[in-house]
């Protein structure tokens, strides 16, 4: 049984070296600000200034149509009010043009708190120790094959972590997609059927915004309670 529990530790091992290395990386990586996500999707800023005109075009298509069924009124057609429709258009299309000064500014504020959750000071911890703590614990409660315990338990804990990341992995994809279409989702504010879908797109990106601090603040949790058992394992 020495070669297979020197075999089990060694794995275990590397398991937990994985992990340290793919929270450092990762956690750096992540957050409200998208140089990351440019660099990964680099067609994604090309085609941002596509969308900017597709945008605009629309608002402009949307006003004439809307002024155009002004001259059906008599015959029962439904058409807005001239007069707010094009307050409506004119500032809807400067939101669009000015849609990257827009988002940009809602990135700084929700970065915030994620800057605020990543530079808090936690316990020192090196995720390479845990495989020794659990070996001191179950070495004291079981007898024979205890590397193949910790072997366990040391997948389950990488398994779940890395559940984590990758939610905040998805949840940060999911807000680049949400920033870089942002001129279309402002040009259906333009007008009233189709407002709804605008007022749709700002909740996303705010929910995105908070449940990415959120992860943040889960997987820095999660890291604080695994510093603190390592520092006092026996407290169990």
């Amino acid at each position: 049984m020495g070669i297979l529990d020197g075999i089990v530790e060694w794995l275990a091992k590397q398991v937990m070296h994985g992990l340290d290395l793919i929270s450092t990386s990762v956690l750096g990586a992540l957050g409200c600000d998208m140089d990351v996500f440019l660099r990964y999707f680099p067609a994604a800023e090309t085609m941002y200034k596509v969308f900017v005109a597709l945008s605009i075009g629309l608002i402009l298509l949307n006003w004439v149509w809307q002024l155009f069924k002004n001259f059906g009124l008599g015959a029962g057609i439904e058409a807005e009010d001239p007069v707010k429709l094009s307050i409506r258009s004119v500032l809807f299309i400067l939101l669009a043009y000015f849609s990257d000064d827009i988002v940009s500014m809602a990135l700084k504020i929700g970065g915030t708190p994620y800057a605020w959750i990543m530079d808090s000071e936690l316990p020192a911890i090196s995720f390479a120790d845990f495989n020794s703590v659990m070996l001191v614990i179950i070495g004291a409660c079981a007898n024979g094959a205890v590397a193949l315990i910790t072997l366990i338990l040391v997948i389950i804990l990488a398994w779940n972590y890395l559940k984590l990341l990758l939610e905040a992995a998805e949840r940060y994809v999911l807000l680049g997609v949400l920033i870089y279409t942002a001129p279309v989702a402002f040009s259906m504010g333009a007008s009233q059927s189709t407002s709804n879908i605008f007022k749709s797109w700002c909740r996303m990106l705010g929910g995105q915004m908070l449940l990415l601090v959120m992860n943040a603040w889960c997987l820095r949790l999660f890291t604080s309670m695994v510093g603190t058992f390592i520092a006092n394992p026996l407290s169990l």
